[in-house]
């Protein structure tokens, strides 16, 4: 008998579901007054975001949503979206953030297959949204953002509702609803994966409570820093910052679009200390003139993860006053599940050598059980010579619950008790990990993952292309580019214009081909494109 669990049960005094909606209530009741949201002239304490999220999930429960149901937005880094991160998980009902980059077809899909009832968007997104809206299977409501701090006098209306008069509607004394499970969903987010349809990722509690405490640990944040939201939130929950943040008594300050001036801005006027971005925002921040930088106050730390950041971005970022840390993950994972995580004795090393090993995605986070680089048809580990390639595995608590609708997949994901991750890497001796190489299907364009499948599918259709291969192509601003290879139909001839203009009818304009190449596609014997011989060419 084992009396360490005799009459030693789970009760309401020894066990709660984790979840980060605690983390607001807290500093509602610790900080009340201290400024926690800020964007332009917009100014909110811990008690005014408060009140304002349980009288938006009030305003929700009252037109019928409630535990399980899906609410989507479709919105820029304003008060808004990070609101959302507390007020539709408060009524049980899980929060769908969509890519704000994204063509009608993708985002009816999204709508449909999530079974969104309530659609909130930015009315600067009008024109596409519309035409998603008449895609649709059913009605939804829709509940518009006016911003007065974009032109959106000559934009049409989308929906009925309007954000801040609905959030009215609610009641003041709205007592949100704790998760009975910490494995409860808590939020639904798309990713292109490795087909042409993207694949929903369903996150729980659980996952999103240790992900923020996991990341406070990582990245050594301290208590009352100034967090600017450069990485859009709805990417990957905005890798959980929402909910990291105000569990630390952080402020937040907002920004709607990626601008370097207003970022050295934002930086000087609010004294920031941390933000993340995609190696585009480090390029595009050590690449402005000389009349859009300011000099620095204090030294401010930045995350980056996306495609493999070129090592010189780091020392670039450091002459400017930045400490670039670099982490790896994926909307699988919560966002960032591995950081090159820093040791002294590298300080000895010459700087190239240091950039060197910044570049590496690293080891895994404190709240991951395991991260290693396994042989995916054997599952066992590669040797640690820093040359031998095999696929990132990752297991832990912040792992996704799996692929919404989608058993088969998730099960494909999730085989032999890891998660596989699509990226070939080596492992160094001293058990850093090194990307060598993305998943064949995978694009990744200033942080934003693009299906190769997808632009082929769409090549496909025009009359005069008989095969594409769609694959990265190295880009100084994007990080990467799709490049698409083409063999023509005989006696049909078409331009490489022609075929940029017509993938431009149908897809994102991040996902058009950015150059079309005409030749003959190297195959194997069974007639399958060999797309590695076609990224040597770069």
């Amino acid at each position: 008998m084992n009396h360490f669990e005799t009459n030693l049960n789970k009760n309401k005094a020894n066990y709660v579901p984790l979840t980060p909606l605690s983390f607001l209530e807290r500093a509602k009741d610790i900080y009340p007054n201290y400024e926690a949201l800020v964007y332009e002239d917009r100014k909110y304490t811990w008690s005014d975001i408060y009140k304002r999220v349980t009288k938006f999930a009030s305003a929700l429960e009252k037109i019928g949503v409630s535990k399980g149901d899906t609410v989507s937005f479709l919105a820029f880094n304003t008060p808004e979206i990070f609101e959302a991160h507390y007020s539709v998980p408060m009524t049980g009902a899980v929060l769908n953030t969509i890519n704000i980059r994204l063509d009608a077809n993708t985002i009816s899909y999204i709508l449909n297959h999530s079974d969104a009832k309530v659609l909130v968007v930015d009315r600067q997104l009008h024109i596409e949204v519309k035409k998603a809206l008449n895609k649709l299977d059913k009605k939804i409501i829709i509940i518009d953002i006016n911003d007065q701090f974009a032109d959106q006098s000559k934009l049409e209306k989308i929906g009925e509702l309007e954000y801040e008069s609905f959030l009215k509607t609610g009641d003041d004394d709205y007592k949100w609803k704790m998760p009975d499970d910490e494995w409860q969903a808590i939020s639904l987010s798309y990713t292109s994966g490795t087909t042409g349809n993207p694949k929903g990722v369903v996150y729980h509690h659980r996952g999103s409570y240790l992900m923020s405490t996991g990341s406070a640990v990582a990245w050594n944040m301290p208590n009352r820093l100034n967090f600017l939201t450069v990485v859009p939130m709805f990417h990957c929950n905005g890798w959980c910052y929402p909910w990291t943040v105000p569990m630390l008594n952080g402020r937040t300050i907002c920004l709607r679009n990626i601008d370097i001036k207003k970022i050295f801005q934002l930086i000087d006027e609010y004294d920031i200390t941390h933000f993340g971005g995609a190696p585009i925002v480090l390029n595009m921040i050590t690449g402005a003139p000389e009349s859009e930088k300011k000099k620095l106050k204090q030294k401010v730390h930045v995350l980056t993860a996306g495609a493999p950041p070129p090592s010189i971005i780091f020392k670039k970022m450091k002459t400017l006053g930045f400490e670039v840390m670099h982490v790896y993950g994926l909307t699988e994972t919560y966002g960032h599940v591995t950081q090159c995580a820093w040791n002294n004795e590298w300080n000895e090393l010459d700087e190239d050598k240091q950039n060197e090993i910044k570049a590496r995605q690293g080891v895994r986070y404190p709240n991951l059980e395991g991260a290693t680089i396994m042989d995916p048809e054997t599952m066992k580990e590669v040797p640690k010579d820093g040359k031998t390639m095999g696929e990132i595995m990752l297991r832990g608590n912040v792992v996704m619950k799996g692929y919404f609708k989608d058993k088969v997949a998730t099960e494909k994901a999730m085989a032999g008790g890891w998660f596989h991750s699509g990226d070939l890497a080596v492992i160094h001796p001293d058990g850093y990990v090194k990307i060598q190489d993305r998943s064949k299907d995978i694009i990744i364009s200033g942080g934003e993952n693009i299906s190769s499948i997808e632009i082929e599918n769409t090549l496909a259709k025009h009359p005069s292309v008989s095969i594409a291969a769609v694959v990265a192509k190295p880009d100084e601003k994007w990080g990467e580019v799709p490049c698409a290879f083409i063999e023509m139909v005989k006696d049909k001839p078409v331009s490489e214009k022609d075929l940029i203009d017509f993938c431009k009818e149908t897809l994102a304009g991040f996902k058009v081909p950015k150059q079309v190449v005409f030749c003959e596609l190297p195959k194997t014997s069974t007639g399958k494109i060999q797309k590695f011989e076609l990224r040597k060419k770069f």
